[in-house]
């Protein structure tokens, strides 16, 4: 077998191959003959259908055929010949196949990019500290008594914070537009649900009131029929009902599930939450800096096959979640940076030889089963389904690059409060 390859462009290589025409004749000749001793022609008995008879029909099929076999198994052949990677599936074009001469064709691919990592102790990365403390307790159950809150109607002028039940009519020079209309719906004031300005001109406003009020769509609004234009919008207010929060006892902690130890046991148990929300954060925040600052680092050339690739899987995730639009070039660059990143881990882990932990695939498939009423059922669900537990595995990977990183690496220690981290 006879291999050559040349460069094409980038990734991109050209490898022909010729398989010795000897080769493939023999494998011809063979499977012919068999065929001599099972194929059924008429006019002839069985076993006796003369070799030349069964040439001049079935010849052709049948070199097409070892052609296909002979390709497949010589790619395979050929990339380890050469010390080729390739990246993605090739295109594979037969370019010879005569009986007495060699078999040729031409495999065009892209291969795997030769990448070098940073050194590490390069990398600066800022891990921040916090602690949840009683304010931060506080602003939580505040936000807990907001999700009971009931709505009290009042016979009086609106305020910020009320919620009035409307209807309206919207009219952008003289004509109505998308989404112009609706009745009897809630408005609470102060949400900034509406365009801006439109909850403001309610405030002070009764039940019974109709107003008109004008309001300017935003220059980027969503819909372009309306964007930038000024609207009138007549408004009927139905009523005003202002927010009714409840009080922190032992009757709340119940509304949550806290049956014994009233509020201390439900703060206890939200501290628990929020160290846990918060310890999530830092580490995932630590994870982002680790990859930004790797892909700061080095410049990978990816290969288009598998941006093409990815690119696909974005479609299909937000075909499954939100609409994704037909528009392929709005994927392109994250899935540019997702297989940058991916290559370079992977480089990383190899030169490293870093391995995922068993038993730490096993306390992360424990701890996420406790959520769940049979946690034993779940565990084994996770190791009976392996494309659940390949994901499980990979997020233990990443981190596990992420630590080794971060252990080569500068880290700034930086103290700062929950809510930064949280809403950052």
């Amino acid at each position: 077998m006879q291999v050559s390859v040349e460069t094409t462009s980038g990734l991109e290589r050209r490898m022909t191959v010729q398989i010795p025409a000897d080769q493939v004749d023999q494998q011809v000749q063979g499977k012919l003959q068999e065929l001599v001793r099972t194929v059924r022609l008429d006019g002839f008995r069985p076993g006796k259908v003369p070799l030349s008879v069964v040439r001049k029909r079935y010849e052709s099929r049948i070199r097409e055929e070892t052609a296909g076999e002979l390709i497949a198994t010589s790619y395979e052949e050929a990339l380890q010949q050469e010390n080729l990677k390739p990246a993605g599936d090739p295109s594979i074009e037969q370019t010879r196949n005569q009986p007495g001469l060699e078999l040729e064709f031409v495999a065009t691919f892209e291969v795997y990019p030769d990448i070098e990592p940073p050194e590490m102790s390069d990398l600066t990365i800022e891990r921040l500290s916090a602690e949840v403390g009683d304010s931060d307790i506080d602003n939580m159950f505040e936000k807990l008594r907001k999700q009971r809150v009931t709505w009290t109607r009042v016979e009086r002028a609106a305020e910020q914070g009320d919620r009035l039940e409307v209807d309206f009519k919207g009219m952008v020079d003289s004509q109505p537009f998308a989404g112009n209309e609706a009745h009897k719906v809630p408005l609470e004031l102060g949400s900034d649900t509406m365009i801006p300005g439109f909850e403001e001109q309610l405030v002070g406003v009764s039940e019974g009131d109709r107003k008109t009020i004008e309001v300017k769509f935003p220059d980027g609004y969503t819909s372009t029929e309306v964007a930038g234009k000024t609207a009138t919008f007549d408004v009927t207010v139905h009523s005003v009902a202002v927010a009714e929060l409840p009080e922190i006892n032992d009757d709340f902690a119940r509304a949550f599930g806290v049956a014994d130890g009233g509020i201390d046991q439900l703060r206890a148990e939200v501290r628990k939450n929020m160290e846990r929300e918060l310890e999530a954060a830092i580490k995932s925040k630590v994870k982002q800096q680790v990859f930004d600052a790797l892909l700061g680092k080095v410049n990978v050339d990816v290969p288009a096959s598998l941006v093409d690739s990815e690119i696909d899987a974005l479609i299909k995730k937000g075909e499954e979640g939100a609409d994704a639009g037909g528009d392929r070039s709005q994927f392109e660059q994250e899935a540019r940076r997702r297989v940058s990143l991916g290559l370079l881990i992977a480089e990383v882990i190899q030169r490293n030889q870093l391995q995922v932990d068993p038993e730490r695939v096993r306390e992360t498939i424990e701890n996420l089963a406790q959520s769940y009423e049979k946690p034993e059922e779940v565990v084994q669900w996770y190791y009976s389904n392996q494309d659940m537990l390949a994901g499980i595995q990979t997020l233990i990977m990443e981190d596990t690059v992420v630590e080794w990183v971060t252990g080569q690496a500068k880290v700034n220690e930086k103290s700062t409060t929950f809510e930064e981290i949280i809403q950052t």
